[in-house]
């Protein structure tokens, strides 16, 4: 998948699927900004520009970054939505706080990052959203993710419907479990064949930010590997 000079804005892009998506938009010749709110990695993300400090859940500081990459790049053609967190806690043993937290982080940034991103974006520009799959039917103990992550998928329904007159489009993928370090540290005894790797899951929104996704928008796509 070729993506010749796009300009590609990627919060959450220090983390593993950030990190996989920035790596493999790069190789396919797109020029990129990392958005974070932890600071840049030693050594940087290739020739990526890494704007860390980042509290993407505050419109303003996510107004200045958007800009900030904007700037950089010339425009901006792509925004992907990255930034996330997750936390597993029942109902009756957990607090209101961890579901602020994750509406915060989970749905809001990406909220506060579309709408400082629409100023910059032109016909033909893409925003991609990262769901989850399970938000279609919640499991005991992902009550508070879920919830943020279904509010993920509504804004690019929602989105994707006040962006067709601008011929922009805006799509969400839903992975599943991702083979990451964390995840397999909280989870050692599973079969982590059957997860999706970030960098497979950085293929499929590839395909979203290139031109051959043009008839695509509002579409939520199951990542699911073997799960």
């Amino acid at each position: 998948m070729q993506l010749d000079n796009r300009r590609i804005a990627v919060t959450g892009g220090f983390g593993a699927l950030g990190a996989a998506t920035v790596h493999a938009a790069l190789s396919a010749g797109a020029r990129v900004v990392a958005i974070d709110r932890t600071a840049a990695p030693t050594g940087g993300l290739g020739q990526a520009l890494c704007l860390g400090g980042v509290d993407l859940a505050d419109p303003k500081a996510a107004k200045e970054a958007l800009a900030a990459a904007a700037q950089a790049m010339g425009g901006l053609d792509a925004l992907v939505n990255i930034a996330g967190t997750f936390r597993y806690e029942a109902l009756a043993d957990g607090t209101v706080d961890t579901w602020d937290l994750l509406y915060r982080v989970n749905l809001r940034t990406a909220v506060a990052a579309s709408q400082a991103a629409l100023e910059h974006l032109q016909a033909g520009a893409r925003i991609i959203n990262i769901g989850a799959a399970s938000a279609l039917k919640a499991g005991a103990g992902i009550g508070a993710y879920t919830a943020s992550k279904s509010g993920v998928m509504r804004l690019t329904e929602a989105l994707a419907e006040e962006l067709k007159q601008r011929d922009i489009t805006v799509n969400a993928v839903l992975p599943s479990i991702l083979d990451t370090a964390a995840n397999r540290a909280d989870m050692p005894k599973a079969d982590f064949a059957r997860w999706v790797k970030p960098e497979q899951l950085a293929d499929v929104i590839l395909f979203l930010l290139s031109p051959q996704s043009c008839a695509i928008t509002g579409a939520l796509i199951p990542v699911t590997g073997h799960v």
